[in-house]
């Protein structure tokens, strides 16, 4: 526990260590997480998702590993060049892992190529995480509808937890 932490109360979200004994157990301050990963946004700063990313990491000693992916699925089909559009997401993660070292949690960035949904979950399932944070969706019901919704579709095909932190109000 750090000095952030002495005297608040522990909040794990239910399904956040239930896979059984091994790396993650009770230690009578809650559970144990020791690697999380955020999924950012590319393009966008969203320092309540740092902010919750680091309180989480903060409570349980984890070190964080911040992800955005380019999108591209395949680079010969796009328009732009693979460089030109992981720019975005290397500003986001890179962003969110300084905003997150700045609360003293252990932060690295890393921009990721690829589908963003594919991208996240095989760098999850690489390092072995032991929970994915990204934030909640910002956009419109039409355009969930025509874009898809990342949130969703990492809850839905996950193997391990995903917490979904929903901006606050206002910040949509």
């Amino acid at each position: 526990m750090n000095d952030r932490s002495a005297g608040r109360r522990s909040f794990i979200p239910p399904g956040i260590g239930d896979r059984g004994p091994g790396r993650i157990g009770r230690d009578g301050r809650g559970v144990v997480v020791q690697r999380i990963v955020v999924a950012a946004k590319a393009g966008f700063d969203q320092p309540w998702l740092a902010r919750a990313a680091s309180e989480l990491a903060a409570q349980s000693n984890a070190a964080v590993d911040v992800v955005s992916a380019d999108g591209i699925d395949m680079e010969a089909f796009s328009t732009i060049p693979r460089a030109e559009a992981a720019e975005p997401a290397e500003r986001s993660a890179k962003a969110m892992a300084d905003q997150i070292r700045a609360e003293g949690v252990e932060a690295a960035a890393h921009t990721l190529h690829g589908p963003v949904v594919r991208s996240v979950l095989l760098f999850a399932e690489d390092r072995d995480a032991d929970v994915i944070v990204c934030g909640a969706s910002t956009r419109g019901l039409v355009a969930r509808r025509l874009l898809g919704e990342v949130p969703l579709q990492l809850i839905r095909r996950a193997r391990r937890p995903v917490l979904v932190i929903t901006p606050p109000e206002g910040r949509s």
